[in-house]
């Protein structure tokens, strides 16, 4: 089980993620909004087949995030500008969010 933060700040247009082991995370806000993993983002089918969300939205390049809270020990709900709050970014997939960014950041050097 992955803890929780020890810090989240809004440093421009990034959200920055202390861990307690202190790893830090630099995740953009745009690209978080993109990312929820909200069944409205995700296109998830709900009990009858049927999709939740005609469209898919992938740009959201003046989104920002006004606030934030933990979610009991396991995850962090973002408020967005654009009123998204209802994907839950568990610790696990926030880490992996941030390890795709290194990745990323990796092959372009």
């Amino acid at each position: 089980m992955i803890p929780p933060p020890q810090n989240i700040q809004i440093i421009g247009n990034e959200v920055a993620i202390l861990w307690p082991n202190g790893r830090e995370d630099y995740l953009k806000m745009d690209e978080l909004r993109g990312l929820s993993p909200s069944a409205e983002n995700m296109l998830e089918r709900d009990i009858s087949g049927n999709l939740q969300h005609e469209e898919k939205q992938k740009k959201f390049s003046n989104v920002v995030i006004h606030n934030w809270e933990l979610i009991g020990n396991y995850a962090i709900r973002f408020y967005f500008s654009d009123g998204h709050n209802t994907g839950l970014y568990s610790f696990k997939y926030l880490q992996k969010l941030g390890d795709e960014k290194r990745v990323s950041l990796e092959d372009n050097n």
